[in-house]
């Protein structure tokens, strides 16, 4: 099902109503930080092109989403393997349609130097140690985007497009995956051209089995925030609980896409162990089509393989007419989703009905800000 420039993958019954109540609608945009070591590893991740890079993606991510093009910030966006950030997409959108934005920061080595609602969180430990972060963070967490969620859910009659920036965090991603019972072999998504998945794979390997409680086949009385306590990320459970809370009265949008299907994945896994009412029909995954269709992962039959199926969307924003090298590399696979920009893509689409060249010469007069030439 195609909506203009969104397309929907999965669940089309469901996500054509979701689309239909939320037209016209003017969001607000929510950012959620975290930081986990596993970015750290060599090769694990492309946004940022060496280990050291990446320690400050997220500060510079959230610098450039709150400031633009213009602005001299304290910490430069990384140098990509090809390409430029994502977090472009996401800034030109909020700049240009004037959407509210609330940048928290879950867990980060460093405080960001932007407004931003410090949650209490620390840094993760990397994946493959099985002692991720201490399960009082993780509850706290949780608790911490609960209240959010019910904070968002007070402006009804709209939605809330939440995104995420996690260096490595479709690694632990795929530890949640995995440690739910659901076989995201081959399926998940990386920032690399050709995802690393063997890679990804041995690291989960190593954190799950130094996780003595958990029982891979079926989860059954195991919390599902130990298992984010073992292999997961600071970013995790704070959105998770956000879109419970906040599904009760408004839509959701999870703008991101493996990590954030690993999310919904969560909120049903929590919801049921805690006892928790959530709304389904109100929330949907939002991404860009260079994850949704990669040749290199399986995003719909992952989202597939999840229960209740998820709607997945995705904008069919496309840089293949663009002028700019920089963003011609995405449809060569270099640089794919981050920092909400499926999302917020498919916000303006749904909001102000922008199309493929609003979108893209509203995106190329940002890399204009930033003085880059075509």
């Amino acid at each position: 099902m195609e909506y203009g420039l969104i397309k929907c993958y999965t669940n089309s019954q469901m996500g054509d109503r979701w689309l239909q109540k939320y037209k016209g609608l003017r969001p607000s945009i929510a950012c959620v930080l975290g930081f986990t070591a596993t970015g750290l590893i060599p090769n694990i991740s492309a946004a940022g092109a060496t280990p050291s890079d990446r320690q400050y993606t997220a500060l510079a991510d959230a610098e450039f989403l709150w400031h633009g093009g213009e602005y001299i910030c304290s910490y430069p966006l990384p140098p990509l393997t090809a390409g430029v950030s994502p977090v472009v997409i996401g800034r030109a959108v909020i700049e240009n349609l004037q959407l509210p934005l609330q940048i928290f920061n879950a867990g980060l080595p460093k405080a960001p130097n932007v407004p931003c609602i410090d949650l209490g969180g620390i840094p993760a430990n990397s994946i493959e140690t099985g002692k991720a972060l201490p399960i009082q963070v993780v509850r706290y967490l949780f608790n911490q985007g609960l209240t959010w969620g019910q904070k968002f859910a007070e402006e009804e009659n709209s939605y809330i497009v939440i995104g995420e920036c996690v260096v490595g965090g479709t690694t632990t991603a795929l530890g949640i995956f995995t440690g739910l019972g659901i076989n995201a072999t081959g399926k998940i998504n990386s920032s690399h051209a050709q995802c690393n998945h063997a890679q990804k794979a041995e690291l989960v390997k190593l954190g799950l089995a130094k996780f003595d409680d958990l029982n891979l086949i079926n989860l059954g009385n195991q919390n599902p925030l130990d298992l984010i306590a073992a292999v997961g990320d600071p970013m995790q459970p704070v959105v998770a609980g956000m879109a419970i809370t906040a599904s009760h009265k408004i839509g959701v949008l999870l703008a991101g896409g493996t990590q954030m299907l690993a999310v919904y994945a969560l909120i049903k896994a929590i919801a049921e162990f805690e006892h928790l009412t959530w709304q389904p029909e109100n929330i949907a995954v939002g991404t860009t089509k260079w994850v949704a269709e990669d040749l290199t992962g399986d995003t719909v039959g992952l989202a597939q393989a999840i229960s209740p199926e998820p709607i997945l969307l995705a904008t069919k924003l496309s840089f293949t007419q663009s002028k700019y090298s920089q963003l011609r590399r995405y449809e060569e696979g270099f640089v794919k989703e981050g920092v909400g920009a499926g999302g917020c893509a498919i916000a303006a689409s749904l909001y102000r009905n922008w199309d493929q060249n609003q979108l893209l010469s509203t995106i190329e007069e940002i890399l204009k800000q930033m003085g880059l030439q075509p």
